[in-house]
């Protein structure tokens, strides 16, 4: 064997980068500033601005017409969390939760596995499952109360054709059936945009590494569980995150539908926030309120991209 020594090595070209002055870094610092000043100025005015605001309120008994005189201090805070009715929201709240990321996500990642890169028509299964996603909240609401009728309804008129012997149920009337009624409204609208964001994933993976696998004997199942699933690790986890987010602070629909009834079966955080606020004109305790939510929602939110989303925002890790 030959050795070679570090002399006859060739050397690596040495490239001299250009120096900037402190003149030209000190106006492309002014340049970037420049162009981020306007979002800055609407992210402090409509988010931080309200978000102070809201806490400052939420210090005082006020019913969002006088002056703020009556000085509580975190009363407000302590009437919420010995409220039954505020806990049960939460408990709802967590329950749509665990239904999104047990039922929802599951469901469409198994089907963007189905249509995958291959399946005829995949175009148009992609456009159908996203349709409802462009629908507003309210529009979508009005639909399912129609369908959801007790007398004539969609759902029930479908079922005792299906089921003999089905009763018709009142869907939205009932305490024990209304909220998951409204989760698999949930699901119908918000299902298309996972698929599409898992489907899109796939899109991205190399055709070389499912090819290399099959040559070396791995079944369909394996080249998902293995190759698959893992390279789609950094949007479950986006999706996920948008998934748990959009829970704890879903208002429109539910709002709609069941107006968190009856008894508060489908009570959330948000209705409850719009109840005991601002219909009750306690604009003091429905300032505590959306302090609790927004508490919630941001240490979420930052924990979970410190912890889950971290290796993706660093990049290094793509599974």
């Amino acid at each position: 064997m030959q050795l070679i020594s570090s002399a006859d090595k060739k050397e690596a070209p040495q490239i001299d980068l250009p120096v900037q002055s402190p003149q030209r870094n000190a106006r492309l610092r002014g340049t970037i500033l420049l162009f981020l000043l306007p979002s800055a100025i609407l992210y402090i005015v409509f988010v931080l601005f309200p978000v102070i605001q809201a806490a400052y309120y939420s210090l005082f008994s006020w019913n969002g017409l006088g002056a703020l005189t009556d000085f509580v201090l975190v009363k407000n805070y302590g009437l919420a969390f010995a409220d039954k009715v505020f806990l049960r929201a939460v408990g709802n709240n967590l329950l749509i939760v665990v239904l999104s990321l047990l039922v929802q996500l599951p469901f469409a990642l198994m089907l963007a596995l189905v249509i995958g890169k291959t399946l005829p028509g995949r175009a148009i299964f992609r456009v159908i499952f996203f349709m409802p996603y462009i629908l507003s909240d309210v529009v979508t609401g009005v639909i399912w109360q129609f369908i959801y009728r007790p007398d004539g309804g969609l759902m029930n008129t479908t079922l005792q054709h299906v089921i003999p012997g089905f009763q018709p149920q009142t869907w939205l009337a009932d305490p024990k059936l209304v909220l998951f009624s409204i989760f698999l409204v949930m699901v119908w609208k918000y299902f298309g945009l996972h698929l599409v964001l898992y489907v899109a994933a796939i899109q991205n993976i190399p055709d070389e590494v499912i090819d290399a696998a099959r040559i070396d004997g791995s079944s369909t199942l394996q080249v998902v569980r293995y190759i698959t699933i893992p390279l789609l690790g950094s949007i479950v986890r986006l999706s996920i995150f948008l998934s748990i987010l959009g829970s704890l602070q879903y208002f429109d629909l539910i709002w709609i539908m069941s107006n968190g009834g009856p008894v508060h079966a489908s009570e959330t955080m948000a209705t409850y926030l719009m109840k005991y606020g601002f219909q009750s004109f306690a604009m003091g305790y429905g300032s505590a309120i959306g302090v609790i939510m927004f508490a919630t929602c941001f240490v979420f939110a930052l924990m979970y991209q410190r912890v889950i989303m971290r290796r993706d925002l660093d990049g290094s890790v793509t599974g």
